[in-house]
């Protein structure tokens, strides 16, 4: 009795997965999120180029855009190589803008000699500036009291 019912389940089982062979090699109208077969590699999407010039702020209190690439820069617990030229004790010397009076203050308004750890990862506010076009559509305007 238990050998016909082993042998029905193999069967299923094997006739299952040989159809679901057959179904997955065929992609006919099945697209990638990049709008192209499955099986096609999609072309690379442009690259849009570090814009070197300082953009201008769009709203009070807009954190500053970076003008220069970070691909390079190690910025995690252990290190945050922004601030061997932006920190206070640098700044003069590499011709950079200097942080923000807020970045050395603590959560309970304190002001610290070092930056506040609530503040060390810098590209959480900033971030790279790049004239690439909108991903969404936007109608937003720039305040006028900038």
């Amino acid at each position: 009795m238990r050998l016909p019912l082993l042998a029905g389940i193999l069967t299923l089982a094997t006739s299952l997965v040989v159809g679901g062979m057959g179904l997955s090699q065929t992609t006919d109208g099945v697209t990638s999120l990049r709008g192209v077969p499955v099986d096609e590699t999609p072309a690379p999407e442009r690259v849009f180029q570090q814009e070197t010039h300082r953009f201008n702020r769009e709203y009070r209190q807009q954190p500053p855009l970076i003008p220069h690439s970070i691909d390079q820069y190690q910025i995690d617990k252990h290190a945050n190589q922004c601030l061997s030229c932006h920190d206070w004790t640098n700044a003069g010397d590499r011709g950079a803008p200097t942080l923000s009076m807020t970045h050395y203050l603590d959560r309970e308004g304190n002001e610290l000699d070092h930056i506040a750890g609530t503040r060390w990862f810098c590209n959480q506010c900033h971030v790279p500036q790049a004239n690439a076009p909108e991903l969404v559509g936007n109608t937003f305007e720039p305040s006028a009291n900038r």
